[in-house]
This record gives structure tokens, C-alpha cells and sequence, in this order.
């Protein structure tokens, strides 16, 4: 079998996926392993924001190629999981996924997009895909605000999401989200990959750092969360960057490595 045998197969759920906790509509999509219609097995399900960012070469900031990197790691079974890419809103983006009030942007409408996913958009792909449903195999991830309300989720869920893959998340636009890390009790064991650069924004770097110490704390105190902290010295707030993260995530993640 070649590289284009285990690419996965990517399906358009809708263009324009009713979103009504928030007046608006989104395209979602899925990809699923590349067998996933020649077996009858259940896989565990991966969320991700920017859905415009991960797997279209022409996007305007270039992407994270997450078809190709499935494809390298479905060579070496690494690969039975279904991803579902969530569009941003555009010009809505920020306060979407801002999930608290910032005196330049307002009161963020990231609450009810989480709720949105875990009322409706969960169920549904729950229902339509086979899927593992339980903690540990339903995951959430993005970049950048798409990390930061991807954290929200995480934190403010403990019996939803078992898998948090936050990449250099925009800490910057408010502090409080350190106060919710501090009050994380996952019901279960919870999963977080947090990676970041250190020729981001001046404060992109020490504000993860200073998230991975108040987890790693958490961790000293007993509290059930197996972490990892990436650091790429060289590297810069760009999808070029996350593109090289997003394979070695999906191994520590749901392969221990």
C-alpha cells in the first residue's frame, strides 16, 4: 500500500450547520480513518477549532495538514480516529471563542459555543458516526484562541473531554483562565498536551509556562491529569508550526507515546 492508500476520507457534514446558541451557522467537517466504511469498529473522536486552517493548502494562513499527517501515522496504526473540524466564525472568531468579558472585546460568547458542541454538535456526531462516547476517548484541541476556548472546554467540562490538545493558547486576553486551572478537578484521568513557542508574542511563552506550572502543581497534589509540556524553542505563532505539533499530539494522546 502507498502514502494515498491510508488517506483519510474527509466528508462535508453541512455547509452551514445550525449553530442556534449563537444565531449562526458553521460548516463542520469529519474525517474519518481511512477504513472507516470497510469495518464495523468504534473510534475515539477528536474536536478541532479553525476548521478553515487544518487541511486546505490554499487557506489564508497556510495549514496544519492533519490529512497528511493521519495518512504517515495510519502507516503505523496510529491513526484509528475521527477528527471533526469546526469553521471559525471570521470576523466573529475572537469573540466566539473568547469564553470571558475583556474590556476591548466585550463579554465573549465562548460559554455558549462550548455549549452548542456539548448539547447539540456531541449527540449528533455521536449518533451519525460510530464513536467511542465515553471520557477518555473524546477529545478537543486548536491554537491559539481556538487553544484557548479548547482549555475553557476542557476545564469547565471535567466529565466531557479526557483529551485536551492546546496549542500556544492566547493567554493574553485574560487572566482568569489561570483561575479555573487552579479549580480543575477532572472526574477521570484527563490528558493535556500543551505546546508552545518561544519566538511567539513576548508574553505567548512565560504565559504557558506559567499555565504548565499550575497544572504540574495540580498533579503534585494528586489530582488525576497525565501531562505534557512541548516547547519549540525556534518556533513562531504559525499554522507551519502546529503542523509539525499535530502528529506527535496524536501520539502522546491516544498512544502514549
Amino acid at each position: 500500500m502507498t502514502l494515498t492508500d491510508f488517506t483519510p476520507i474527509i466528508e462535508t457534514i453541512e455547509e452551514a450547520y445550525e449553530i442556534p446558541h449563537l444565531n449562526a451557522t458553521r460548516r463542520i467537517s469529519a474525517l474519518l480513518p481511512h477504513d472507516y466504511y470497510k469495518t464495523d469498529k468504534r473510534y475515539p473522536v477528536l474536536y478541532l477549532q479553525d476548521g478553515q486552517n487544518l487541511f486546505n493548502p490554499m487557506s489564508q494562513y497556510g495549514d496544519w495538514a492533519i490529512d497528511k499527517s493521519l495518512a504517515k501515522l495510519a502507516e503505523h496504526g496510529e491513526a484509528d480516529i475521527i477528527i471533526i473540524a469546526i469553521n471559525h466564525g471570521e470576523k466573529e472568531r475572537i469573540n466566539e471563542y473568547l469564553p470571558y468579558y475583556h474590556p476591548r472585546f466585550g463579554q465573549g460568547k465562548g460559554t455558549f459555543y462550548i455549549q452548542f458542541m456539548t448539547e447539540k454538535l456531541i449527540p449528533y456526531i455521536n449518533e451519525k458516526y460510530r464513536t467511542l462516547t465515553d471520557f477518555e476517548n473524546t477529545g478537543i484541541g486548536g491554537s491559539s484562541m481556538g487553544g484557548l476556548i479548547s482549555l475553557h472546554a476542557g476545564l469547565s467540562n471535567p466529565g466531557t473531554f479526557g483529551k485536551l490538545m492546546i496549542f500556544s493558547p492566547s493567554l493574553w486576553i485574560s487572566r482568569k483562565i489561570y483561575k479555573s486551572t487552579n479549580s480543575f478537578a477532572p472526574l477521570e484521568k484527563a490528558k493535556i498536551y500543551l505546546y508552545s513557542g518561544g519566538k511567539e508574542s513576548e508574553e505567548h511563552l512565560p504565559n504557558a509556562i506559567e499555565l504548565g506550572n499550575i497544572i504540574n502543581q495540580k498533579m503534585g497534589k494528586g489530582h488525576q491529569i497525565d501531562f505534557h509540556f512541548s516547547i519549540n524553542d525556534e518556533g513562531n505563532h504559525s499554522e507551519v508550526h502546529w503542523r509539525k505539533e499535530f502528529p506527535k499530539a496524536i501520539q502522546w494522546l491516544f498512544y502514549n507515546k
